[in-house]
């Protein structure tokens, strides 16, 4: 008769059985770790790269990316409304002072500019024949002016006579009183004629200056619309290479629309954006390193532009070789920004085996071993690791990727 196994004795059974379990896979784990470490505590020399720490200067920087733009370019617009008629030049073409880029029909224009001419010869026609008028009526009252005059004098001889005639007892008192009358009534008239003289001359002067002044309206139009049909010859104004031509033939052109710029590719400039994380870290002036083509040229910040758009800031960087021959338009660079700087400093080529700043591990080679040691880390770029402390210069550190080592403390180093 079989005998029923008590709960607390299968219970020790299981533990026991897991216990074993988990020490039997904790063997294992130690034993391929032990087994890795052993035969990866030695690399061939031909598996790494190496790099010498030296002195010399370091600059920590913010990666960017620019583009290259001239940096002069002359924008030409239609300076009236016209169709396109013909492109003589295309884009990319070399021009010089005074050639022709394209040809606009100015038809519609060079009939408003007659339309003018002749309005304003009218204008001038009108102008004459006020003068003639106002002339001639300036005369006719100095003739009636002057007819007073005479009828002036002519009752002042009366009044004369008639107070001698009252002495001599052959007149009146009241013929004295009327010849004084009549008298008193013509230079009244003279004084309104007069008055009226005035006035007319007067009148006569803003009528001719109002006249004038829309004949010179007109003639400001007149030249200022030829001065926009010498510009719709639409030539180039300096020497310099086309960037873009409008070359849709019998289109109709507006007003200030654009046919044509021009660049002087003998100075460029390069325009950058970064990430607005970065924003209170630029400024005019800062210094900037531009790289491409295994080409490096240096600048600095001319101007930040206030705005940020899609999160990202845009500045401009005035090149200190801003002819150089390598340069072209719209040309993708790196652009690198120098944020400090630190001069005569150990320093060690950047590669993969640099992370970040502050403490790291790192193998000094040391005859066919390499050592781990525990360096401290500064400024950093593209090229170059400040080395603060643990390292001294002329020591041989390995550049390669550690990471898979980093439980040894030494490596053999197999030469082939």
């Amino acid at each position: 008769m079989d005998t029923e196994i008590a709960a607390e004795v299968i219970s020790q059974k299981r533990r026991k059985s897991i216990l074993i379990v988990a020490l039997f896979v904790g063997l294992l784990i130690a034993a391929v770790f032990a087994l890795r470490t052993f035969f990866k505590s030695s690399l061939d020399r031909t598996d790494i790269t190496v790099a010498k720490v030296e002195i010399g200067n370091v600059e920590n920087t913010l990666n960017a990316s620019g583009e290259v733009l001239p940096e002069f370019e002359e924008v030409i617009t239609s300076p009236i409304n016209a169709s396109l008629k013909s492109a003589v030049t295309d884009a990319g073409t070399k021009v010089k002072s005074g050639q022709s880029i394209l040809i606009l029909d100015k038809s519609a224009t060079e009939n408003e500019s007659v339309k003018l001419k002749f309005q304003l010869e009218t204008k001038r026609n009108e102008i004459k024949k006020l003068k003639l008028d106002l002339n001639k009526s300036f005369f006719d009252i100095q003739s009636n002016n002057a007819i007073k005059q005479l009828r002036i004098s002519s009752l002042q001889d009366a009044v004369e006579n008639a107070k001698r005639l009252f002495k001599a007892g052959g007149g009146t008192r009241e013929g004295i009183e009327q010849a004084e009358l009549n008298l008193k009534v013509a230079q009244l008239e003279k004084k309104q004629l007069e008055n009226e003289i005035k006035s007319k001359q007067q009148t006569m002067q803003v009528e001719v200056k109002e006249a004038e002044i829309a004949a010179a309206i007109q003639q400001n139009d007149l030249n200022e619309l030829s001065r926009k049909l010498k510009l719709a010859n639409v030539i180039a104004t300096r020497n310099g290479v086309i960037t873009y031509v409008n070359k849709n033939i019998g289109a109709t052109i507006r007003e200030g629309e654009t046919l044509a710029r021009i660049a002087d590719l003998g100075s460029f400039k390069v325009a950058g954006n970064i990430s607005d994380t970065y924003l209170d870290q630029l400024h005019n002036g800062m210094p900037a390193i531009i790289r491409f083509n295994e080409t490096q040229l240096r600048g600095h910040i001319l101007n930040v532009y206030p705005s940020v758009q899609n999160g990202l800031v845009s500045y401009d960087v005035q090149l200190d070789e801003r002819n150089n021959k390598q340069l072209r338009p719209n040309m993708k660079v790196e652009v690198f920004l120098v944020t400090a700087a630190h001069s005569k400093v150990m320093r060690i080529a950047n590669s993969a085996a640099f992370k970040g700043t502050g403490a790291q591990d790192v193998f000094v080679l040391t005859g066919n071993k390499a050592l781990k040691r525990t360096v401290y880390l500064g400024l950093s770029n593209f090229d170059f690791v400040e080395i603060r402390d643990g390292l001294k210069p002329g020591d041989i550190v390995i550049s390669s990727d550690m990471s898979e080592y980093k439980n040894s403390k030494e490596i053999s180093i197999k030469n082939q």
